[in-house]
């Protein structure tokens, strides 16, 4: 019966998502016609943003430690958000800036086993320029699915190099995603996307583009060129600090890169570029604006984060603007600038800022803007907060408490005693908010394959149910593996929709040291097995560890490919099953991923 109603629902959102798409795409190039019979005075579009960067790490909000010129002038020629807000985690913050909408109702509620998958029915910003004439790319951290049509290409971007997860283990020389297939790069992994991303907008001058640069800087692992490193260090900062702040500064670097080649094209006029982070600073001793909070928390710390917008001839330089926004707002805003209309169908929880960035004067506005983190395994009311223009309502399993932000901007004494009726005032709005955000949310727990655009899919050891004594080597981060199968009877398995029936190329990736080799594993789907033998060792070192300080991950190393030959599978809801028949040794090897490749006849 269980099996009966997931399919239905799967069926239901297959459809939902056809027909708006339809509808969209109608709306769309209705719209697009209409622009078309006139000049394309268009502007093009470059978002970035980064990982882990707080407010108080540029040197134009009063850090005398960092050196930031370029983002400095970035907000000194264009506008800077003195009240900017996202969400606490990056996962939740792209869900936002990418739909227009908060992350809940998009089904990203975490960093990941599955919580950070975006729901594919979603509209995005990429999406809805692509289908008004704009070419589309993305440089750098997705962290909303990897699976087609989860991913980057399935959800609007024309050109995708980066990775699908929410961190990466190397960031010298590191391997990446190109539209589905894998390439080694050269050098350090900031230099690396910027070094694409120009080229892919030199490509693209002389038509209309949206190009968004979400980096992966300043996020763990602690890695960065000696340069950056030595130059921190000598100024008496910690190990951490002073790594982090040279990511900085190298991010910093590379916006000068950027902001040079749109002059050097002529596109200074006509290219809005945006910075903003996702949320907080990843660790507590660093300088953050004297705000309480940071990466993880709902207080202002955690989700108060820069933004300049520059548009030379249109946004006045040193513009303030007062009013609170977030990152919700973003898609309306470049919509709006941009003279795409946005359907009614998308509800967009977010509003057009261009106003605030384009008229003299505009008096800042008294709304809300809510926070949420998912806590404690489930998806349930704290943590969350509520701020209006004054004030900050916080809500966790420790505390309910409401702060004057003029008068006590760090957070430091609660007047919810004080000011009962503001206090509720704010808990009923987030109460209100939250019922309402969370009413349809299901996660995305299904790995979809057999797609004919993305015909290879890739199961994770992190996406799997483990049984018996099998674990993961490390915290089930997104590059961990399976490791401890000492148990011939224990199995892998995970949970998968065939979206088309037909013969599927099935392989292991895997490492076994020498005296465990000639185990015979299974792989079974449905009715359908394979069998091979591992006679081939393969246990190698760690890749080189380039960290400066201790990460919170695991260390990655290489993996062989184990061919298991092709299966005939059914289309369907069904579950891949990996096991062992044998198992001569002290265990029957270390699985890193399984691969279903669907074959496709020319």
């Amino acid at each position: 019966m269980k099996s009966t109603q997931v399919r239905t629902q799967m069926h239901n959102k297959i459809v939902t998502r056809i027909t708006s798409y339809i509808t969209f795409m109608i709306f769309a190039l209705a719209s697009a016609t209409a622009q078309s019979a006139e000049l394309d005075n268009r502007p093009n579009v470059i978002l970035v943003m980064t990982d882990d960067q707080g407010y108080g790490d540029v040197s134009s909000h009063n850090n005398p430690l960092i050196d930031t010129p370029h983002l400095d002038r970035l907000a000194n020629e264009g506008a800077r958000f003195k009240n900017f807000f996202v969400s606490p985690l990056c996962a939740p913050t792209r869900a936002s800036v990418l739909t227009g909408r908060y992350h809940i109702r998009t089904g990203t509620v975490n960093v990941s086993n599955n919580l950070e998958i975006m729901r594919s029915e979603e509209t995005t910003i990429a999406e809805l320029f692509q289908a008004n004439g704009y070419n589309t790319a993305l440089f750098g951290e997705w962290h909303n699915g990897e699976h087609y049509p989860y991913n980057p290409n399935g959800q609007g971007f024309d050109e995708f190099l980066g990775f699908c997860a929410g961190h990466i283990g190397n960031y010298f020389d590191p391997v990446l995603e190109h539209n589905g297939g894998m390439i080694e790069t050269e050098g350090f992994i900031t230099d690396v996307l910027t070094n694409k991303a120009i080229e892919w907008i030199e490509a693209n001058r002389n038509e209309k583009f949206f190009c968004y640069i979400p980096y992966n800087a300043p996020h763990t692992p602690y890695q960065v060129p000696d340069s950056y490193y030595d130059k921190y260090k000598a100024r008496g900062l910690d190990v951490k600090t002073a790594t982090l702040y040279g990511m900085v500064e190298n991010i910093d670097d590379n916006m000068g890169r950027l902001l040079k080649k749109v002059e050097e094209l002529g596109l200074q006029e006509n290219t809005i570029v945006l910075f903003l982070t996702d949320n907080g600073p990843n660790t507590r001793e660093r300088y953050n604006g004297g705000m309480k909070g940071h990466k993880g928390q709902v207080d202002e710390g955690g989700v108060r984060v820069p933004l300049f917008v520059r548009w030379n001839g249109h946004i006045k330089p040193h513009r303030v603007v007062d009013g609170l926004a977030a990152h919700i707002d973003l898609l309306p805003t470049l919509a709006d600038l941009c003279d795409i209309e946005v359907p009614d169908s998308l509800q967009l929880d977010g509003l057009s800022l261009k106003a605030s960035l384009l008229n003299e004067e505009t008096a800042p506005s008294d709304r809300m803007i809510f926070t949420h983190r998912y806590w404690a395994n489930k998806l349930q009311l704290p943590n969350g907060a509520a701020r209006s223009l004054r004030y900050r309502y916080v809500l966790t399993t420790k505390e309910e408490s409401l702060f004057d932000l003029v008068e006590d901007p760090g957070q430091k004494k609660d007047i919810s005693q004080e000011f009962p009726e503001q206090q509720q005032r704010h808990r009923t709005a987030y109460q209100k908010w939250f019922a309402d955000v969370s009413e349809n949310w299901e996660m995305e727990s299904l790995i979809p394959c057999g797609y004919r655009q993305f015909p290879i899919t890739h199961l994770h050891a992190v996406q799997s149910t483990l049984s018996g004594a099998l674990r993961f080597h490390g915290k089930g981060f997104h590059h961990d593996w399976i490791v401890n199968w000492v148990e011939p009877d224990d199995k892998i398995t995970w949970d998968i929709h065939v979206v088309e029936s037909g013969e599927y190329r099935v392989a292991v990736r895997y490492t076994c040291a020498a005296k465990d080799i000639g185990s015979q594993i299974r792989i079974k789907v449905n009715e359908v097995e394979r069998t091979a033998v591992i006679d081939q060792a393969f246990d190698p070192a760690l890749f080189p560890n380039h960290d400066r300080a201790p990460r919170s991950g695991e260390l990655e190393k290489p993996w062989a490919t184990l061919q298991l030959g092709k299966m005939e599978i059914n289309r369907g809801i069904t579950k891949l099953v990996l096991s062992a028949d044998r198992m001569p040794g002290t265990q029957v090897m270390e699985v890193r991923e399984v691969i279903l490749e669907r074959i496709f006849s020319e």
